[in-house]
C-alpha cells in the first residue's frame, strides 16, 4: 500500500511529519509520498516559492526511509487538483492500493473539491482524526464506502473511506509564518534544518 499526503508545506512542520510517520506504521505502507501543491485551488498562494518549499521538505525528511517527495504537481501547469494527481499516481501503480490521507477539516469540505467523487476511482480516502472525533451524519455516498478495517483497504486498490485517529500536533503553518514575521522563535515546531533554511533565505519576514 502506498500513502499520499498533499499540502502546501509552507513551511513543512512536525504536524505534517508526525502524521506521515504514524500512518506509515499503522497501515504498514511501502512508502508515503509527500506531494507539495503548486497552485492550491482552495487557499491563497503559498508565501514561499515552489522550489523553496521543495527544498524545505527535502531537509525535513532527510534520513527518513519510506518518506518520499513527489514533485508531480510542481511539474504540472495550472491549478493543482488532487483528482489529476491521483489519476497520474494510479497510472504508475496500477495494482497497488493507494491511500490518500486528509485531515478531518479537509474531509468536512471534501464536496467542494474538484470532481470529488472521482477521487474514490483512484484511491481510498483515509481521514486522520483527532482523539474524540465522531463520524456523524455521513451521507449515503460515504456510508456505502466505509471500510470496517485496514485489511479491507489492503484488499481493494481504491474506493473505500476510513477514519484513523492519529496524534494531532496542533501546529499550523500560518502560525509559524506569523511567529517568524514577529521575530519569535519557532523552535520545536519544525525541524532545525528547516528553521536554518528559513533564516538563510529570510523567508516569511515582514517587508
Amino acid at each position: 500500500m502506498i500513502g499520499i499526503l498533499g499540502g502546501t508545506f509552507d513551511p513543512v512542520h512536525y504536524g505534517h511529519l508526525r502524521s506521515a510517520l504514524e500512518v506509515k506504521e499503522i497501515f504498514g505502507l511501502t512508502e508515503i509520498r509527500l506531494i507539495p501543491s503548486a497552485q492550491p485551488p482552495h487557499r491563497e498562494q503559498p508565501a514561499a516559492t515552489a522550489l523553496m518549499r521543495l527544498h524545505m521538505l527535502e531537509l525535513a525528511i532527510k534520513n527518513q526511509p519510506g518518506l518520499i517527495i513527489d514533485a508531480r504537481e510542481l511539474n504540472r501547469n495550472g491549478t493543482s487538483y488532487m483528482v489529476d494527481t491521483l489519476k497520474s499516481v494510479r497510472q504508475e501503480f496500477k495494482d497497488e492500493p493507494l491511500l490518500l490521507f486528509i485531515g478531518s477539516d479537509a474531509f468536512n469540505h471534501l464536496k467542494t473539491w474538484h470532481q470529488w467523487p472521482h477521487l474514490f476511482d483512484f484511491a481510498h480516502i483515509v481521514v486522520m482524526t483527532r482523539p474524540g472525533f465522531e463520524t456523524q451524519n455521513l451521507d449515503e455516498f460515504f456510508k456505502a464506502r466505509l471500510a470496517a478495517g485496514i485489511t479491507e483497504l489492503a484488499h481493494n486498490v481504491a474506493g473505500k473511506l476510513y477514519f484513523q485517529q492519529v496524534t494531532q500536533l496542533d501546529i499550523s503553518a500560518t502560525a509559524i509564518r506569523n511567529m517568524i514575521a514577529e521575530q519569535k522563535n519557532p523552535g520545536f515546531l519544525l525541524p532545525d534544518s528547516v528553521i536554518a533554511y528559513i533564516r538563510q533565505h529570510k523567508l516569511y519576514q515582514r517587508h
